[in-house]
């Protein structure tokens, strides 16, 4: 068994009211702190499993069991990373990271920026950077790595469509499915 370390947010009822930590408890969360920062409230997993998404998948069904109304929004870390958490995961100063951005270093082609293209506090995605480091570089992530990364983007996707699904007609929820199959 491996331990792996993430957070889920949670949107719903007050977690942190006594019955709902109970039920959390009995649930299996005794791996998880509850807390809420700026209006947001999360469960801070530290939790064993084979792997990562076994940890998370399983995390994610006790939450949305053990409490009624409360679901899981989105996993962390997140996969939208500004350069200075890029320089952060990859253990490089925000210099180093500005000139790979840049092409002024390595071998160019670095990911495109995921938002604000134009702006000077961009984005990118996590999991195109850590296999750019990879591939690129030759340099794979230090921690968590590829897998990993791959894995929060898509389980936030899968996430973020099942929180809009019900606003899409049910012809465009089949087109969807269909770009995922």
């Amino acid at each position: 068994m491996n331990r792996y370390g993430f957070a889920l947010i949670v949107e719903g009822p007050d977690l942190q009211e006594s019955r709902h930590l109970d039920a959390l408890y009995e649930m299996g969360c005794n791996d998880a702190s509850v807390g809420r920062s700026a209006g947001v409230q999360y469960l801070d997993f530290d939790r064993e499993a084979e792997t990562f998404a076994e940890a998370v998948f399983e995390a994610m069904a006790a939450v949305e069991a053990a409490v009624p109304g409360a679901q899981v929004v989105r996993l962390e870390p997140d996969d939208l990373v500004t350069a200075a958490e890029i320089a952060a995961r990859t253990n490089r100063t925000r210099e180093s990271i500005r000139l790979l951005v840049s092409a002024r270093r390595g071998p160019g082609g670095f990911p495109a920026p995921a938002t604000h293209l134009r702006r000077r506090n961009r984005m990118w995605r996590w999991a195109a950077v850590a296999r750019w480091f990879d591939e690129a570089l030759g340099e794979p992530v230090p921690g968590a790595g590829l897998e990993e990364a791959r894995f929060v983007a898509a389980c936030n996707a899968a996430l973020e469509l099942r929180a809009q699904q019900g606003g899409l007609r049910f012809a465009e929820r089949q087109r969807l499915q269909e770009l995922v199959s």
